[in-house]
């Protein structure tokens, strides 16, 4: 005959009953045994059950049911779940940062700008940022890029730029916004900086020397320092005569491009490409004719003065909130004159 277990408490005030009864502590190993055996048939509960009862009645004196109901030395709770929210907020205004950016922006928004909010979350540690934002499921689309095509050029060095820490040794990268129906798309060129990570970037309808060259100088210009190199992968709208004589005109030094092979030549600036650009800017298809409207959302000319003033006006949430409202404007825009065109 087995019998099952309709009620815990029932069973657990059974069990406690039967060891005081029959003074189960006191008794032989053999009839240990019987006993353990009589509980587990009469209650429908699992011997190793029963073991850890009686284990916990030789120790406390007691068995109570611990389900829902607090551990005997349960940790103190320091954060709520509404702790949660303003995480997930700064998630979905900067497009899921690491677990240090996360935490200096939580901290800044207290102690600077005074956020009531952020009081308990000022101090929160790098792993706990990842325990709050686990109920978050984010799912990034996959990028497909063409390989690179070989080309045969005698301009420029075959090899990797060596900074030694000087500024002023740039990486450069152009990504295309695709192609819809027939129409080209425009071109980003981005310009990097290998010590400072000083970063310019600027949008051309073509990449031909008409358009890229005057756009590729000033954004050259625009660093606060002399260019001492430039570095390119082997794409023919860089390994040319014409960027070769602009870059003699601005007395760069060092003319070099990526090697056969070694992917990682020009790496900082293709990570920049999927950091910087497709984040601001997307991946979907803009209009060449889009670009300058484009280049009026980058806005140059910025200065680390102009900068300081902002950072003090605004926290960083706020800060991201506003840049993404401006990709709004600027994706709708982008959408009319389409709309138009067509």
């Amino acid at each position: 005959m087995n019998f099952e277990l309709d009620d815990r408490d029932w069973a657990y005030t059974f069990v406690r009953r039967s060891l005081e009864r029959l003074r189960h502590h006191h008794l032989r190993k053999r009839d240990k045994g019987l006993v353990k055996a009589y509980l587990a048939k009469v209650t429908g509960l699992s011997r190793a059950r029963i073991t850890r009862l009686i284990a916990r009645h030789r120790r406390t004196g007691g068995i109570r049911d611990r389900r829902k109901k607090p551990p005997g030395n349960a940790f103190p709770c320091r954060y709520t779940p509404g702790d949660a929210a303003l995480p997930a907020e700064v998630d979905d205004a900067h497009g899921r940062l690491s677990g240090p950016a996360m935490k200096e922006i939580l901290r800044r928004r207290y102690e600077v700008h005074g956020d009531g909010r952020s009081e308990r979350l000022a101090g929160v540690s790098n792993r706990h940022i990842y325990n709050l934002r686990k109920w978050r499921d984010h799912r990034l689309g996959d990028l497909s890029l063409d390989k690179t095509r070989p080309v045969q050029a005698p301009i420029g060095i075959r090899r990797k730029p060596d900074p030694r820490g000087r500024p002023g040794f740039v990486r450069v990268d152009t990504v295309h916004q695709g192609d819809l129906d027939g129409e080209k798309g425009l071109y980003v060129l981005n310009v990097v900086d290998q010590v400072t990570q000083f970063e310019h970037i600027g949008s051309v309808v073509r990449i031909t020397e008409v358009f890229m060259l005057p756009d590729l100088e000033g954004l050259l210009a625009a660093f606060p320092f002399h260019i001492k190199a430039f570095h390119a992968d082997n794409g023919s709208e860089y390994v040319n005569h014409h960027v070769a004589g602009m870059l003699n005109k601005l007395h760069v030094g060092e003319f070099t491009k990526s090697r056969p092979r070694h992917s990682h030549d020009n790496a900082l600036v293709e990570s920049k490409n999927g950091a910087v650009v497709r984040k601001w800017l997307g991946r979907a298809h803009i209009p060449a004719r889009s670009a300058p409207a484009v280049n009026d959302f980058l806005r140059d000319g910025v200065t680390f003065e102009q900068l300081d003033k902002t950072a003090l006006a605004a926290s960083g949430l706020e800060a991201a909130k506003a840049v993404r409202e401006a990709r709004r404007r600027l994706s709708r825009a982008l959408a009319d004159a389409n709309t138009s065109a067509a």
